[in-house]
């Protein structure tokens, strides 16, 4: 009888546990919405082209009004220069509030060579549950999950980390 109250006892532990851990990490086990669109260039992009070829995706949500997002830019910009050719993407969504005029004065002053995206009608911010403040960002692993979602500045080497952690052993580009 001992033997089967020990029993019990371990699987009812376990499963509070199984059932904590999917309460407090609801990122990890999120999907990325499944959403298109196209960039300032007029090309279409989805998350789902990025999944096919296996790659993550970090989505930043920015203004250029916003003084976080204006700081943490030259760091996007090295982190892809340095990623990207393993197989990182960046995507910027510029807010819907932000005058696409502004954006793509900073897109050309700041040599931005990631894709940005205009939000003009904040689908893009819905789909990703309403996103109203910047910088917010989310990770995205190969497999489509958000693994990350970060409301201000990023923490770079942390991020990196990840990211590097998700390329794997991916030869250099």
């Amino acid at each position: 009888m001992k033997t089967r109250d020990t029993f019990i006892a371990a699987f009812i532990v376990l499963l509070i546990g199984a059932l904590a851990w999917l309460w407090f990490s609801p990122s990890g086990l999120q999907r990325a919405p499944d959403i298109s669109f196209k960039n300032v260039e007029g090309e279409p992009l989805s998350l789902q082209q990025y999944q096919q070829q296996d790659r993550p995706v970090l989505v930043t949500f920015w203004a250029t009004s916003c003084p976080g997002c204006i700081a943490e830019m030259p760091h996007l910009i090295e982190m892809y220069h340095e990623l990207a050719p393993r197989g990182l993407e960046i995507i910027g969504v510029a807010m819907a509030y932000d005058p696409p005029n502004h954006v793509m004065r900073m897109r050309e002053e700041r040599n931005i060579p990631y894709p940005i995206v205009l939000d003009i009608d904040s689908e893009i911010a819905r789909a990703f549950g309403d996103v109203k403040l910047t910088p917010t960002h989310f990770l995205i692993n190969p497999q489509g999950r958000i693994v990350h979602h970060k409301i201000g500045e990023l923490d770079m080497d942390k991020v990196r980390d990840r990211i590097l952690a998700m390329l794997g052993s991916q030869p250099q580009g």
